[in-house]
């Protein structure tokens, strides 16, 4: 963890599965990155209706674009997470997923889950919109 990024959950709120309530990041520069979606890097989907392989190639892919701008996983300051689905257990899977994905630290901040009812390519289960506090 960078010593300008931290992490809070303060007393007299509920307690979290892994994410913090609060992400304060001290003056520096941020990243943020487009949703990551699951496409190989031809720009096909992978896993067509398994929403486990369209997570670990998201994770993948968050991955890449993390390395591109000199960023790891602990770096990421907010997620936004949207899942095709309108129960909670599937939300649930996939969080439980992506924490324990190569991404996982970046979970640990201020974390949004959302079941949607579409995304923007056709089969889509599952995309990551992540902001990044640069190191350095």
């Amino acid at each position: 963890m960078t010593e300008r990024i931290s992490r809070i959950n303060p007393d007299g709120m509920h307690t979290t599965p892994g994410y913090h309530h609060i992400t304060v990041v001290e003056a520096g520069r941020t990243a943020h990155l487009a949703g990551q979606c699951p496409l190989d890097s031809s720009g096909t989907l992978v896993g067509p209706g398994d929403i486990d392989a369209q997570i670990d190639q998201v994770a993948a892919n968050a991955l890449v674009t993390l390395t591109a701008v000199g960023a790891e996983p602990v770096h990421v300051v907010r997620s936004v997470i949207y899942v095709v689905s309108d129960g909670t257990t599937a939300l649930g899977a996939a969080w439980r997923r992506l924490t324990g994905s190569v991404i996982g630290p970046a979970f640990t901040t201020a974390s949004t889950l959302l079941g949607v009812t579409q995304l923007g390519f056709t089969g889509q289960l599952v995309e990551v919109d992540l902001t990044v506090a640069l190191p350095g």
